[in-house]
């Protein structure tokens, strides 16, 4: 049901990359290992060769976050280094098995202001991430574990659409 959605974004991500644009990712607990492993693929490679491409796990700047944690609170860890590191055109993935992190939905808005596009992983629907987002895969599971999992699976269904779209073959 996800297919039409995750072409859409690797498409999307092919433009943005060629437009020397970048992915920014955010989440937390498993959901932070989620956009870390998201970026990994990109700025490393997902299966073959090809050129490193623009990525930042937000939660993995350890100096700035703890900063910012301290000098803003939980609420802003994500939403500071949007402004920071955002630009217009980029994209800016959230994962969150709740949909209701508040650090995550202010990232959201945060973007949402400087005119980075916003995308979510997400548990069941309705939530307010995806709600906000312009996009969002919701996954419908009965437990966090089964979301986790799913947005893994996501995350390289993402990754084989974009280096197709890259023209990598394997």
């Amino acid at each position: 049901m996800c297919a039409p959605t995750i072409a859409r974004w690797g498409r999307r991500l092919a433009e943005i990359f060629a437009a020397d644009g970048r992915l920014l990712a955010c989440g937390n607990g498993g959901s932070a290992a989620e956009a870390q492993h998201l970026t990994g693929e990109l700025v490393g490679r997902f299966r073959d060769e090809r050129r490193p491409l623009s990525a930042i796990a937000l939660h993995a700047e350890t100096s700035a976050a703890t900063a910012i944690l301290n000098d803003y609170g939980v609420e802003e860890l994500f939403a500071r280094q949007v402004r920071a590191h955002g630009r217009r055109g980029d994209v800016l993935v959230l994962l969150s098995t709740s949909g209701t992190s508040p650090n995550v939905v202010a990232a959201a808005k945060a973007a949402h202001d400087i005119g980075v596009t916003t995308w979510a992983l997400t548990g069941p629907a309705p939530n307010p991430l995806a709600a906000l987002c312009d996009d969002a895969i919701a996954v419908e599971a009965p437990s966090v574990a089964t979301v986790q999992e799913m947005h893994l699976a996501l995350v390289h269904v993402l990754c084989a659409a974009l280096d197709a779209e890259l023209g990598v073959t394997s």
